[in-house]
C-alpha cells in the first residue's frame, strides 16, 4: 500500500491523457455504431455485425483473473498498460485495412477476428488501469479522473459526428475506413503517454506467473467473499445501459436510417460522454454506489418512455427521439462505469484491489455472454422486446445497488 502519493497532480494529468487518447479510438472503433455500419455497408452477415458487442466486451475482461497474478508479480504495471494499447492499435489498424480490401463475409469474419485480438489487448489495459490508478490518486480524485478522460475521447467524437451528419462530402464509407487508421494511432500516442507516469514501485511485487486456476480462484472469491459477490451481481444487473444501446441502433434502422443517421449516433455518443464524464466522475466520488442506482433507474425509464413514443407516437417522432434516447442512454451508461469503476477501486486496496477488478471482469466476461444469448433470442420478436426486458433488469439493479456498502468516502 502506498502511504503517500508522489507527482499527483502530474501523474493525473498523464493518467487523463493517455486514457482520453484510449476513448478517442474507442469511439471509431466502436462495436455498437462505426463497426457495425462498416460491415452492414460492406455486406458482411447479419450473424457476425450481431456478434461484435459480446465479442468486444465479453473479451477484454474473460482473461483478467487468469493474468491477475503476472499483473501483481511487476514493481510496475505502467508497462502493462502500455503493451495493451499498443495491441489494440496494431488491431485496429488492421481492422482500417480490412475494411479497405475486403468486403462481405471475408470482411465480416476479419473485422470479428481482430476484434477479438483487440478485447484480449483491452484486458491488459483494463486490469493494469485501476492498479495504477489506485496507486497514483488518493480516494475522493479517481471518479473524476475518469470522468476527464471520458470527456475527451466524447469532444472529439462530438466533432466527427456534427462534420458527418453535416457535410455531405464526409457522408461516404471511405471517410470511416480513414478515422479507423487515425483511431488506431491514438492508442500509440497514449501509450507514450502513460509510459512516463511516475509509478511508485511495490516491493512486495514476487515475480509471480499466470494464474493455471484462474477460474477456481475466480469462483472461490465470488462464493466466499459476500462483498466481492454483491458488487459483481450488481454489475450484472447494470448491463442495461450497455446492450440497450445496440438495440436502440437497430430500432433506428427499422425506420430507415442512413450514415447522416450514424453521425447523428456519434454525435449523441460524443455529446453524452462530454457532458457526462465530469459529472459522473463527481457523483461516483459522492457515492459511487448511489450513482449506479441513478445510472440502471434512468436506463430503464429511457427505454420505456422511448418504446412508447415510437410505437405509439407519428412516425415523424421515431428520427429524433431515437437519437436523443441513444444520448440519454449513453450518458446512464458512463455514469454506471464510473460509478462501478470507482466503487472497486476504492472496496478495496492494492493486489486485492487487482484481485477484485480481474476476478470481477472475467465473471463479468460470461455473464455478459448470458445476458447477450439471452436478450438475442428475446431479440428474435424484435428490438423493442429485447429492450423491454434490459429494462426491467435495469430496475432490479436499482434496487440492489442501494443496497450495496459505502465505500467511496474521501480519505
Amino acid at each position: 500500500m502506498v502511504q503517500k502519493v508522489k507527482h499527483e497532480k502530474s501523474n493525473s494529468n498523464k493518467f487523463i491523457g493517455a486514457h482520453g487518447l484510449q476513448n478517442i479510438g474507442d469511439q471509431i472503433i466502436a462495436a455498437k455504431t462505426v463497426l457495425p455500419w462498416i460491415l452492414q455497408a460492406g455486406g458482411a452477415p447479419g450473424f457476425i455485425i450481431a456478434m461484435l458487442v459480446p465479442v468486444r466486451e465479453s473479451l477484454s475482461m474473460l482473461p483478467q483473473a487468469a493474468l491477475t497474478p503476472w499483473v501483481t508479480a511487476h514493481k510496475q504495471r505502467k508497462g502493462i498498460w502500455v503493451t495493451g494499447a499498443i495491441g489494440q492499435g496494431i488491431a485496429a489498424l488492421a481492422m482500417a485495412v480490412s475494411a479497405m480490401l475486403l468486403e462481405g463475409t471475408a470482411l465480416g469474419i476479419s473485422i470479428l477476428l481482430l476484434l477479438a485480438i483487440f478485447a484480449t489487448f483491452r484486458s491488459l489495459s483494463s486490469i493494469a488501469s485501476k492498479d495504477v490508478q489506485g496507486r497514483i490518486v488518493r480516494k475522493g480524485k479517481r471518479g473524476l479522473i475518469t470522468g476527464k478522460s471520458a470527456a475527451l475521447g466524447g469532444l472529439i467524437s462530438l466533432v466527427i459526428g456534427v462534420s458527418i451528419s453535416t457535410w455531405e462530402k464526409l457522408q461516404q464509407p471511405q471517410v470511416l475506413i480513414i478515422l479507423m487508421f487515425a483511431a488506431g494511432i491514438m492508442w500509440f500516442l497514449g501509450a507514450l503517454v502513460f509510459r512516463s507516469i511516475d509509478e511508485p514501485v511495490d516491493p512486495e511485487a514476487d515475480g509471480g506467473g499466470l494464474n493455471k486456476a484462474w477460474w477456481k480462484d475466480t469462483w472461490d472469491l465470488f462464493t466466499e467473499n459476500r462483498a466481492f459477490r454483491n458488487f459483481v451481481i450488481v454489475r450484472s444487473l447494470m448491463l442495461v445501459s450497455a446492450l440497450s444501446t445496440a438495440f436502440m441502433v437497430t430500432l433506428s434502422q427499422e425506420v430507415g436510417s442512413d450514415i447522416t443517421g450514424l453521425g447523428l449516433f456519434l454525435v449523441a455518443s460524443g455529446l453524452s460522454a462530454l457532458i457526462g464524464g465530469r459529472f459522473s466522475g463527481k457523483l461516483a466520488d459522492k457515492s459511487s454506489k448511489n450513482a449506479m442506482s441513478i445510472g440502471a433507474a434512468v436506463s430503464s425509464a429511457i427505454i420505456l418512455v422511448t418504446l412508447v413514443a415510437v410505437h405509439l407516437g407519428p412516425d415523424e417522432v421515431a428520427p429524433w427521439i431515437l437519437p436523443t434516447a441513444f444520448f440519454a442512454l449513453n450518458l446512464a451508461h458512463i455514469t454506471i462505469r464510473v460509478a462501478r469503476k470507482t466503487y472497486i477501486v476504492d472496496m478495496a486496496e492494492s493486489d486485492v484491489r487487482t484481485r477484485y477488478v480481474g476476478a470481477a471482469n472475467t465473471l463479468m466476461g460470461v455473464i455478459l455472454l448470458i445476458v447477450g444469448l439471452i436478450s438475442g433470442v428475446i431479440a428474435m420478436w424484435g428490438a423493442s422486446a429485447a429492450l423491454i426486458f434490459l429494462a426491467a433488469v435495469g430496475l432490479v439493479g436499482v434496487f440492489a445497488a442501494s443496497r450495496l456498502p459505502e465505500v467511496s468516502k474521501r480519505a
